[in-house]
């Protein structure tokens, strides 16, 4: 029945005033205003905008075949030679077990580095009714999630659908506009024929929010490349599993969770299973609030602030310097099996590459985005690196 959504959103400017503090000073001037100052950590927030209405499984469908490789497709991006933060927020509308008040529009998360998070949630998506305003759920979005100010940062709202983009009683221009204020590009992704699309303002849409047009069919079936290289870098993700040491009062439930994304990505492909190991491979996929390897890269002295008790079993009967080993270890032999999945990675990209150019398929989901990222990427001053 209708449409889904991705976005992102933010800008910010400083004024500085001259001052003096003698009795016979001239009254403050304004000065020029300053342009921001390139943020310390750089981040790429991507908000996706999920139409959850009837006719929309297939795009769920898509979302959940394609999150992996979208992931891996933001970590080829670089700015000023340094891999920025990631940020994904996921949203549904469009679905009539939502409220009417608040005009069939779910929040699911917001912007967050918990890509486990992303996956649970979307994997969880049910698709009902519905009525789609792409205008209330952009407006949402823009206002709601907590987007970076600074200009270096990339913003990008997705959102995709099937039904008019100018339904509902909050107009679609007056809410890119604000997310245009922002430094947010709106992208919009149609279910059906590109003449339709157009014709029912989905193009309109990405042009006045500066971002990509695209059409593709969103019942079609996610084609996949096998790869002599698959099986080997599923492997690795087994063992790289076993490099995790949960603390606190998760660890426990997101170590499952953590095992529970990775049969969900399985239960699609083996190459999104691939997939989704080689994103664990990236600096992006950290869990530092429940897993000790990676709070130890983050605080060296974490350790000593951690209570016995917030351990697991295994280790509160440990001195600190022997859980101090213990944590040197799995982190070496995590780094090694990144390494190594890192390498696999780029002989499987190079494989499918190369069986890509052969075929020429239709824009899905996955590839709309990424062509989109890419491009507007390049135009903000990011490089790719494969």
């Amino acid at each position: 029945m209708k449409s889904t959504l991705f976005i992102s959103a933010l800008l910010a400017t400083t004024l500085s005033f001259a001052s003096c503090n003698n009795s016979n000073a001239k009254p403050l001037e304004k000065t020029n205003p300053e342009k921001p100052k390139p943020s310390e950590n750089n981040k790429i927030q991507v908000a996706l905008l999920l139409d959850t209405s009837n006719s929309m499984d297939g795009l769920i469908d898509q979302a959940k075949s394609r999150l992996w490789n979208i992931v891996n497709t933001l970590t080829t991006l670089k700015y000023s030679g340094k891999t920025p933060d990631i940020e994904i927020a996921l949203y549904e509308y469009g679905n009539d077990g939502l409220t009417q008040q608040s005009n069939y529009i779910r929040q699911v998360t917001p912007l967050t580095t918990d890509l486990d998070l992303i996956s649970e949630k979307l994997f969880a998506l049910r698709t009902n009714g519905g009525n789609e305003y792409c205008g209330a759920v952009i407006q949402d979005a823009t206002k709601k999630l907590q987007w970076e100010k600074a200009n270096d940062n990339m913003k990008l709202i997705y959102i995709a659908g099937n039904e008019a983009f100018n339904q509902g009683g909050i107009n679609y221009k007056e809410a890119i506009s604000d997310a245009m204020k922002n430094d947010i590009y709106v992208n919009t992704i149609f279910c059906g024929s590109s003449l339709e699309g157009i014709n029912t303002f989905w193009k309109d849409g990405a042009d006045y929010g500066k971002g990509k047009y695209f059409n593709i069919d969103s019942n079609q079936s996610i084609q996949y490349v096998s790869t002599p290289y698959d099986d080997q870098i599923s492997n690795c993700n087994v063992r790289i599993n076993n490099t995790y040491i949960g603390y606190g009062s998760k660890g426990i439930s997101k170590k499952m969770n953590q095992e529970a994304q990775d049969k969900n990505a399985q239960g699609v492909s083996s190459a999104n299973y691939a997939e989704r190991a080689i994103s664990k491979s990236k600096t992006v996929y950290k869990n530092e609030s429940w897993d000790l390897v990676d709070k130890v890269k983050q605080d060296p002295k974490a350790i000593t602030k951690i209570k016995k008790e917030e351990l697991p079993a295994e280790l509160q009967n440990k001195s600190e310097a022997e859980v101090e080993k213990i944590v040197a270890q799995k982190t070496k032999e995590r780094e090694a099996i990144q390494k190594e999945i890192g390498e696999l990675g780029k002989k499987r990209q190079q494989y499918i590459d190369t069986e890509t150019k052969k075929t020429k398929s239709q824009d899905d989901l996955g590839k709309a985005i990424n062509t989109s990222i890419v491009a507007l990427a390049k135009a903000k001053g990011y490089t790719v690196e494969k």
